[in-house]
């Protein structure tokens, strides 16, 4: 279990599927906002050291008091045992489990919406299940609206399909706010995080 310590490290875990076959799933959206976040830290991706992720470490925030040391995350596992990985980051880099922000897919948001929320259940979702299994549920959560499926179409795969060209043509935007908003909560806390991106 991880400790509590407020200048502790943060760890922000975008959850998806390894793979390029899993690249544009609806279900990898946590990849894509961490990619973005990397990308604006000016960081690539590495094999963790400890644990089964890609991590890049870096601070995100304006210098002084708010700036914050944070590792980003992908787990190499799988969506469903998304635990595992981030258990060991936590434990590597004492990461307390108030600092930790899993970033995933959300069925009953509407597609593009965001609600980020601390603690709660895992509605359904076997990313969140296996994280909150392993170190319980008082973590942070940036929720990514999908929508839910068409139709008679089964759960399992309508998240393991591509986004639709629909989708497709504001995706980048929406990933874009969810990496804003990511950072907003790391920086700013959930209360003002909440107001500005719980719309």
């Amino acid at each position: 279990m991880c400790m509590s310590d407020e200048n502790a490290p943060w760890l922000i875990a975008g959850l998806g599927n390894p793979g390029p076959e899993y690249a544009m799933n609806r279900h990898n959206v946590g990849f894509m906002v961490a990619d973005l976040l990397a990308r604006r830290m000016g960081a690539k991706f590495k094999r963790a050291t400890k644990g089964q992720a890609q991590v890049v470490e870096g601070r995100i925030g304006p210098p002084g008091p708010l700036n914050r040391r944070v590792i980003l995350a992908k787990p190499m596992s799988f969506m469903n045992v998304s635990g595992g990985p981030v258990t060991a980051l936590c434990d590597f880099y004492k990461v307390p489990t108030e600092h930790i922000v899993a970033i995933h897919d959300e069925l009953d948001i509407d597609y593009g919406v965001l609600r980020l929320k601390l603690g709660g259940g895992d509605n359904g979702h076997n990313g969140l299940k296996s994280i909150t299994k392993s170190l319980g549920s008082d973590y942070h959560r940036v929720r990514f609206g999908i929508g839910r499926p068409p139709g008679r179409m089964q759960v399992a795969d309508y998240v393991l399909k591509d986004f639709s060209s629909t989708e497709r043509k504001e995706l980048d935007y929406f990933v874009d706010r969810a990496a804003d908003a990511a950072e907003a909560l790391v920086i700013e806390g959930l209360e003002r995080a909440q107001s500005t991106y719980n719309s």
